[in-house]
């Protein structure tokens, strides 16, 4: 959701340049819906920015004084806009694979959009910020009651100070959910992340289709 300028304890490095819009190839195959899910402020919007190949379109507004006392903004002080629907972009991982991105608004009053974010959905990112990690409890809690697969992926604000198995303790993670380290703003950590996310869901598909024709053999 933040932008680079908008989160407090960055480094100061620049985000990445839009890409050109890329046409969509004729040799895709396949289109599939990943969601972006996670606290507010931690970088859903920025994540959609930096990977997608297409100018994203985005539902930022500036925060108004509305807001105060509704929306916690306690570790994202200085961040004057958030998403009020969600974000959408796209990213080709080859020729064939297209995926399209929604990054869902992370504001507790936003919450009743996630449902019908979910819905047609192949899996999801939750973006951590080990600043409020309480912040991602809801979002995981609200994947595994649709069973949908996902990874998590912690948006590194500056050096980390936990290591991921002390992080994955913290959300009692299942030990078979991926999670892994990310900066939002950079293309190619971002696109890391999307890969690990298809990866993981080959490998649950995979499992669960040999698991049927063990059972039916």
């Amino acid at each position: 959701m933040g932008s680079a300028s908008s989160s407090p304890g960055r480094p100061a490095a620049a985000e990445e340049p839009e890409p050109e819009v890329a046409p969509l190839r004729s040799t895709v195959r396949e289109g599939v819906k990943i969601v972006i899910v996670g606290g507010f402020g931690v970088g859903k919007t920025t994540m959609v920015r930096s990977v997608s190949e297409i100018r994203p379109l985005s539902t930022e507004e500036v925060m108004t004084e509305a807001g105060v006392g509704i929306d916690d903004v306690a570790g994202v002080r200085g961040k004057n806009t958030t998403t009020v629907a969600f974000d959408f972009g796209r990213i080709s991982l080859d020729e064939h694979l297209v995926l399209y991105l929604f990054g869902a608004p992370g504001q507790e009053r936003f919450w009743f959009l996630w449902d019908r974010l979910f819905a047609g959905t192949l899996g999801a990112v939750v973006l951590l910020d080990t600043r409020r990690v309480e912040d991602s409890w809801y979002a995981i809690d609200r994947l595994e009651h649709h069973n949908m697969p996902f990874v998590v992926a912690r948006n590194n604000f500056g050096q980390p100070t936990h290591t991921l198995e002390e992080v994955r303790d913290a959300l009692s993670l299942d030990p078979g959910v991926p999670l892994v380290d990310c900066d939002a703003r950079r293309r190619e950590s971002s696109r890391d992340v999307l890969i690990t996310l298809v990866q993981h869901v080959y490998a649950l598909s995979s499992a669960a289709y040999g698991a049927m024709a063990g059972a039916a053999s």
